[in-house]
C-alpha cells in the first residue's frame, strides 16, 4: 500500500475546512499510510485554530504555512513536504467518502498508463442561491462538456478536479505553474497529457463539493477564471478547448452585434435574433435545473447561468488584452485570491 500524501490549499475556510478534515479522516485506508498537509495561506477567518484544534488530537495532520496566499504556492509547499508516493489534491470546502483515497489508489493501480485518476465532483449546497449555483454547475448549459462537473463519464479526460497524481509525475513535468492565479490546475494537466500521460476519469471515485452562496462572488471567481485561462492559453502556445473559448466568443459578438447595429439600425435585428436564442438556452437549462433541484431554483437559474457565462467572458476579454495585445506582467489585484476550484 503506497504512502498517500494528501495536501488542502486553504485560506478562509472556517465553514468547511472541519467538515472537510473529519470526512478525510474518516477514510478506511491505512492510517498509517496516510497523511493530511494543511497548507494555510494565513487565514483571518478562524480556519487556523480550527486546524490546530484538530491536528492536536490526529497526528496525521500537519499544518504549513502558506505566505503568498495562493493555491499553486500552497500546493508546491505541500508536495515538497510530502512523503507519499501518491499526492491528492483537496480543497477545503470539499467532502469525500470513507473510500476516497482506497479508490484513487485502486486506480491508479489499474490503469498504469495513467498518471493522474479522479472522478466527477458533485456540487451541493443548503441555501436557495447555493443550490441555484449548484444546480447551474451541474448542467451542460452552465459548464459545457466539463465532464468532471457533469459526472457522465468513465475513461480519459483533458482534466478534473481533487486528481490523484504517481508522485514521479511532477519530477517530470515540474509543480504547479505560481504565476496562475487560477486555472493552475488545468495547466498541470495539460502538461501531463503533453508529456505523455493520461488522465483517467472513474465513476468509483467520488467528492463532494460547496460552491459559492453569494452571486456577487460567483462573478468574481468566473471573472478570474476567463482571465487566467488566456495566460494558460498564451504559455503553452496552444489552442483553447470550444469549452474554454466559448464565453469569449459569445461576449465578443454580443459586442459585436451592438456595435452594428448603432452604425446600421437594421442590424439590431441581429441582435435580438441571437438574444432571443441565448434565452431559449437559458429556459432549457432551467428546466435541467428544476429536475435537479426544484422550482425555486430553477426560477434563479438563468441569472446563474448569465453570470457564469458573462463573468467567464468578460475576464477572457480583459485577459485577451491584458496578455496579448498589451503584454503586461502579472496584475497587483489579482495576485491574492480565495482559494477554490
Amino acid at each position: 500500500m503506497p504512502v498517500v500524501s494528501v495536501v488542502l490549499p486553504i485560506r478562509n475556510e472556517a465553514h468547511f475546512i472541519e467538515r472537510c478534515l473529519r470526512s478525510l479522516l474518516a477514510n478506511e485506508y491505512a492510517h498509517d499510510r496516510t497523511e493530511l498537509i494543511v497548507v494555510d495561506g494565513m487565514s483571518d477567518d478562524g480556519t487556523a485554530e480550527i486546524v490546530e484544534r484538530l491536528a492536536v488530537k490526529e497526528s496525521r495532520i500537519r499544518v504549513l504555512n502558506n505566505r503568498a496566499r495562493t493555491v499553486p504556492h500552497g500546493m508546491n509547499r505541500g508536495i515538497r513536504a510530502a512523503r507519499g508516493e501518491v499526492i491528492i489534491r483537496v480543497d477545503g470546502h470539499a467532502a469525500v467518502p470513507a473510500d476516497f483515497i482506497s479508490q484513487n489508489v485502486r486506480a491508479l493501480r489499474e490503469h498504469p498508463d495513467a498518471w493522474c485518476v479522479g472522478g466527477p465532483m458533485e456540487t451541493i449546497n443548503t441555501t436557495w442561491i447555493g443550490r441555484a449555483i449548484a444546480g447551474a454547475m451541474a448542467s451542460p448549459v452552465g459548464v459545457g462538456n466539463a465532464r468532471f462537473r457533469l459526472g457522465n463519464h468513465e475513461g480519459c479526460v483533458d482534466t478534473l478536479a481533487f486528481g490523484a497524481y504517481r508522485r514521479w509525475v511532477f519530477d517530470r513535468i515540474g509543480l504547479f505553474d505560481e504565476e496562475l492565479v487560477r486555472n493552475q490546475d488545468d495547466e498541470l494537466n495539460m502538461r501531463v497529457i503533453e508529456g505523455g500521460g493520461q488522465i483517467y476519469m472513474t465513476q468509483k471515485v467520488h467528492s463532494q463539493y460547496f460552491p459559492r452562496t453569494s452571486l456577487r462572488k460567483l462573478a468574481r471567481q468566473y471573472y478570474q477564471y476567463g482571465f487566467w485561462r488566456i495566460r494558460t492559453i498564451q504559455k503553452h502556445g496552444r489552442p483553447a478547448t470550444l469549452r474554454q473559448l466559448a464565453p469569449l466568443v459569445f461576449v465578443v459578438l454580443w459586442f459585436v452585434w451592438a456595435i452594428a447595429g448603432l452604425a446600421y439600425g437594421p442590424l439590431w435585428w441581429l441582435l435580438a435574433a441571437y438574444t432571443a436564442v441565448y434565452v431559449l438556452g437559458l429556459a432549457l437549462g432551467a428546466l435541467d435545473v428544476l429536475q435537479r433541484c426544484g422550482l425555486r431554483e430553477a426560477l434563479l437559474a438563468p441569472l446563474v447561468f448569465a453570470i457564469l457565462h458573462f463573468a467567464y467572458g468578460l475576464g477572457s476579454l480583459k485577459g485577451l488584452g491584458w496578455f496579448v495585445l498589451v503584454r503586461r506582467g502579472l496584475p497587483q489585484g489579482q495576485k491574492e485570491c480565495q482559494m477554490s476550484h
